[in-house]
């Protein structure tokens, strides 16, 4: 099987990577930074059988995420599954390059993107899967148009909390329209983990976080049958969490709300599908 994972050179991704290759499959890692990349891909070579390829994944630039699924489409042909794990706490405001409040930009909107340019690749497999990360995180958030490009007083907390709404909104949007079809659609919620995504807290109070997180390998065992056990091959539109209640916010099952997230973020994406 060929698996994609986005940001996986470190955190859940490379944990979920190095499961993977484990099982001998072939790992794709999309990763922004190269050399980082590289260094991964060197490290998992060394743990099994599967082969395990980089390619350039910058979701802070809706081009770049473009000319990417251009680039997979034309080497790969097929993807048997895609992992959207890349992700990142800012605790300041930062705008990606298209002028997008950076957590929603690259948490949310450039997998948005992704996701959509790889579903004909995906459709070339026999039977397909996507994953998305969200999170319990989403509690804290809600989706207000006016807020997508960093409007207002920035409250880091509230826009990630949106940004992760926006990924389980998403995955409910998506499994429902590919309902019957040859690929199947889930999301869940990794749980607190110590992972790379704190790494723009103060250092004591990621320190402090840290008392209370898990591995970053509950999540990936989680995501590892999710990818490519029989037990979830026919599972479409779930939300399960790998150590907490998968409880959902009254927003994030909002079916009316996922379908103008889907619209706007279509609106949105326009130019680069």
């Amino acid at each position: 099987m060929k698996i994609l994972i986005t940001g996986a050179n470190t955190g859940i991704g490379y944990a979920t990577a190095e499961r993977l290759v484990k099982q001998d499959q072939h790992v794709i890692l999309a990763c922004r930074n190269a050399d980082k990349a590289k260094t991964a891909q060197v490290r998992l070579q060394t743990l099994g059988q599967g082969q395990v390829d980089i390619v350039t994944l910058d979701l802070n630039s809706l081009e770049s995420v473009q000319q990417s699924a251009n680039d997979i489409a034309e080497q790969y042909g097929a993807l048997d599954v895609l992992i959207n794990n890349a992700g990142l706490f800012a605790k300041s405001k930062q705008l990606t390059q298209d002028g997008f409040e950076q957590q929603f930009g690259v948490n949310y909107l450039g997998h948005f993107l992704f996701t959509h340019k790889l579903l004909p690749v995906l459709s070339n497999a026999p039977k397909a899967r996507i994953i998305h990360l969200a999170s319990i995180a989403h509690w804290m958030g809600n989706i207000k148009p006016k807020t997508f490009h960093g409007e207002g007083l920035y409250n880091p907390l509230y826009f990630y909390g949106q940004s992760k709404l926006a990924n389980l909104l998403f995955s409910h949007e998506l499994a429902r329209q590919l309902a019957g079809s040859t690929i199947t659609n889930n999301a869940l919620h990794p749980g607190g983990v110590d992972s790379d995504i704190y790494r723009e807290l103060p250092t004591l109070a990621h320190k402090a976080l840290q008392l209370g997180l898990v591995p970053t390998s509950i999540p990936a065992k989680l995501i590892e049958d999710m990818a490519i056990s029989v037990e979830w091959e026919n599972k479409n539109g779930e939300y399960v969490s790998a150590h907490m209640p998968n409880w959902q916010s009254r927003h994030a099952t909002n079916k009316g709300l996922a379908e103008r997230l889907y619209m706007q973020s279509m609106e949105m994406v326009s130019p680069y599908l």
